[in-house]
């Protein structure tokens, strides 16, 4: 697979979950995010190890990896060869969980097809194992959100993020333009994944709760991801976005 049609095959997975997000017209439908943040789980084909060898065959470059112990996750900066987007990728910390839920999602986890767990491309083919009944769904979110979400979602893009700067407008027009749409952004200086730097203006808007059909065939609605719109505070600042996303005092470079 060739990176575009990776990234492609990722956006339409992206906004066929996302519907609200696939129908928004506020800017050029060509125009390309900053970055993609990517979450999966260190297990067997789904570890960052694995995942990026496959993305540094299409031309990604790892540029940085960061451990963020209050959230559990080592981060992977990726910068493609060109000037597409970056990916980030968030890697959940299994034993970082407690003993029943890190048992409870290792066995859903485990009884993923052999064959949804090969290549880069398992990060948009969709959740590779049964979908987890509702009770193991709050077990999870108890323990910590990223597990819930991936035991729903599986390895997948969980939001795309953009700079207002490339839309063409500052971020407190396209905020008031998403309210009306009746998309709120969120005042936390967090985007479900991880906290952003203070060096960037930031909103998160999650999508629209959507009906869910659980393991037992029960339905409940739940946000399932989102949005992100940066800002530079200053145009002086080098860089990509991408580049200074994540807050100095929170993360911790590896060699």
């Amino acid at each position: 697979m060739q990176r575009h049609e990776f990234v492609q095959q990722l956006w339409l997975d992206y906004v066929h979950t996302h519907s609200d997000i696939g129908a928004l017209r506020l800017w050029p439908q060509s125009t390309t995010a900053d970055y993609l943040t990517l979450v999966t789980l260190n297990h067997g084909p789904f570890a960052a190890t694995a995942l990026t060898g496959s993305l540094a065959r299409m031309g990604y470059r790892s540029v940085g990896r960061y451990a963020m112990a209050d959230k559990g996750l080592l981060i992977s900066l990726l910068a493609p060869s060109d000037g597409g987007s970056w990916l980030i990728l968030a890697e959940l910390q299994m034993g970082t969980l407690s003993k029943a839920p890190r048992e409870a999602i290792e066995a859903l986890v485990q009884q993923s097809h052999p064959q949804d767990c090969k290549g880069h491309n398992l990060l948009c083919r969709g959740r590779p194992w049964p979908m987890p009944s509702w009770a193991l769904y709050q077990q999870l979110l108890t323990a910590h959100p990223l597990a819930a979400w991936l035991a729903v979602m599986g390895p997948r893009l969980h939001h795309a993020g953009f700079d207002c700067t490339q839309l063409g407008e500052p971020l407190i027009a396209l905020d008031q333009k998403l309210h009306e749409l009746g998309m709120p952004g969120l005042n936390e200086h967090q985007n479900g994944v991880f906290a952003i730097s203070p060096q960037l203006h930031h909103r998160f808007y999650p999508t629209t709760s959507q009906k869910v059909v659980f393991g037992e065939g029960d339905e409940h609605r739940v946000c399932l991801g989102g949005l992100s719109l940066v800002q530079k505070h200053a145009e002086s600042t080098d860089g990509r976005i991408a580049e200074v996303l994540l807050p100095d005092h929170t993360r911790c470079e590896m060699a």
